[in-house]
């Protein structure tokens, strides 16, 4: 961008200092657009902005500052310098802080004005510059990280990664395996400010726990037998870029504590050693385990976990987002013959509804796999049903002793919705399934007492009386008042 290039945007409501601003720049070869309030103004600076600004502080609507202040919100970049007649301490700072390049105050010398264009087109022309080579550098370097899938859920993760990338907020990733939880950690690195620094993952699982310790923090020569020189850990190594604690719901409890404190001082000492070193990355920890029942069991720290989900992201299982199969299954295919020399050119109708319809407990990671293996054996360019090699439904197990209610009515009515035949009338079909037992269940607890009893459901006694009736309930079996059969 040289300077008889350069934009210029000239805002102001009295025409004879628009007129002397737009002279003396276009005399030294910018190109000048006008602008005679604040709204006009903004507008100008949102829709087509321009290189440099130069805005009055007093102008009808609104001021210099509210349009410096809503511009900088609205993501606009151009430097911009604040003209005014009003030549005071606040607002020269407050100017400054809502980030303005300059201030320049009326009467104002036209080279000193010349002068000032001139450094901030400088200034645009190098952080332009700065702005291609930084894509350039991302294109060129970064690696290919891609989440598929256009659901609702998946766009709620992405807005989620949009807001947070460029903090350091810690995130804690929950999901069942094989949902992909370790690909967002890296979506969530590489759309950060940090993306050039080093992305470090540390599975806590699979590490036995006497070495965790030393993975994670780093030990000095001579620290325990084996140790035959100085390394550092997983913190020093991600400095600058982000650690990513892949299951740390395996971690056992006496470093949780340690984790905590390093979470909290950023610093380490390795071990062995006496030095405090501080550390600078992004945390990101992921487990396929529900940390706030662990943490109800006490395998898990209460105060770790505040500590890790500051911003949380649940993963849903592939079953939950069936309409992102679809995508997927292009995806992997084009993935597959591209890095195994296949030729897979297309998939039947019914191979990929039978792909849709499949329940996947593996997630993500079994259906790449499934794809995989169909892929190398296929007969031929398209898949067809007979290619697919798909698990068998899993055998209905018996609930575990600590799963949550909200667990066990969703594995119920996973179930239902993959046999049932659903004919419209399902959320009555549920409802009634709910209600039934669980009034003949408080029933039975009151000793028939249907006062007590609606006074545990929440609800008052007339429309229990009527539940019980509509849904065909004795109340004398509760009460112990019916004959023996």
């Amino acid at each position: 961008m040289s300077s008889d290039k350069a934009r210029i945007l000239v805002a102001d409501d009295e025409s004879s200092i628009r007129w002397v601003l737009a002279t003396a720049l276009e005399e030294s070869g910018y190109s000048v657009r006008q602008a005679e309030s604040g709204t006009e103004a903004l507008a100008a600076l949102e829709k087509n902005p321009p290189d440099v600004a130069f805005i009055d502080l007093r102008m009808p609507g609104l001021d210099g500052l509210e349009v410096l202040r809503r511009a900088r919100a609205a993501g606009v970049a151009a430097p911009i310098i604040i003209v005014t007649a009003q030549n005071t301490m606040d607002n020269a700072i407050e100017a400054m802080k809502q980030g303005a390049f300059d201030y320049v105050t009326k009467p104002f010398n036209v080279d000193e004005v010349r002068a000032i264009a001139a450094r901030a087109a400088e200034m645009a022309r190098m952080s332009a510059d700065s702005g291609e080579l930084n894509s350039e550098v991302r294109q060129r370097y970064e690696p290919t990280v891609a989440l598929i899938g256009k659901s609702s859920e998946m766009q709620d993760i992405y807005k989620t990664i949009g807001r947070v990338a460029n903090t350091d907020a810690t995130i804690l990733i929950q999901g069942e395996s094989g949902t992909g939880k370790d690909l967002i950690a890296k979506v969530l690195h590489y759309h950060s400010s940090r993306w050039t620094g080093p992305f470090v993952a540390l599975n806590c699982s699979a590490i036995p726990r006497e070495l965790l310790e030393s993975e994670l923090f780093g030990y000095e020569r001579g620290a325990f037998t084996g140790a035959t020189e100085q390394r550092p850990g997983k913190f020093e190594q991600a400095e600058g870029g982000t650690l990513l604690l892949d299951e740390i719901g395996d971690m056992p409890l006496e470093l949780q504590a340690k984790l905590l404190r390093v979470l909290q001082e950023r610093e380490v000492t390795r071990l062995g050693g006496t030095e405090v070193i501080p550390v600078s990355c992004r945390i990101i920890a992921a487990t396929n385990q529900p940390l706030d029942r662990a943490v109800q069991q006490g395998r898990f720290r209460e105060d770790l976990y505040f500590r890790l989900n500051v911003v949380p992201i649940r993963v849903p299982p592939l079953r939950d987002r069936a309409a992102d199969i679809p995508s997927l299954i292009d995806f992997f295919l084009e993935k597959i013959n591209a890095e195994m020399g296949t030729d897979i050119r297309s998939i039947s109708g019914a191979a990929r509804e039978r792909l849709i319809r499949h329940g996947w407990p593996g997630n993500v990671r079994e259906l790449e796999n499934t794809l995989i293996r169909s892929a190398v054996l296929a007969a031929g360019p398209t898949l067809m049903p007979e290619d697919l090699s798909l698990a068998t439904e899993p055998v209905a197990t018996a609930p575990s002793a600590d799963a949550s209610l909200d667990d066990l009515v969703r594995d119920k009515l996973t179930s239902l919705l993959r046999t049932a035949e659903v004919d419209g009338n399902l959320h009555a079909t549920v409802i009634e399934a709910i209600e039934r037992p669980l009034i003949q269940l408080t029933l039975e607890k009151t000793g028939g007492n249907q006062l007590q009893a609606a006074a545990i459901l929440g609800i008052n006694r007339n429309t229990l009386r009527k539940k019980i009736s509509s849904l065909g309930i004795d109340p004398r079996r509760a009460s112990g008042d019916a004959d023996d059969d």
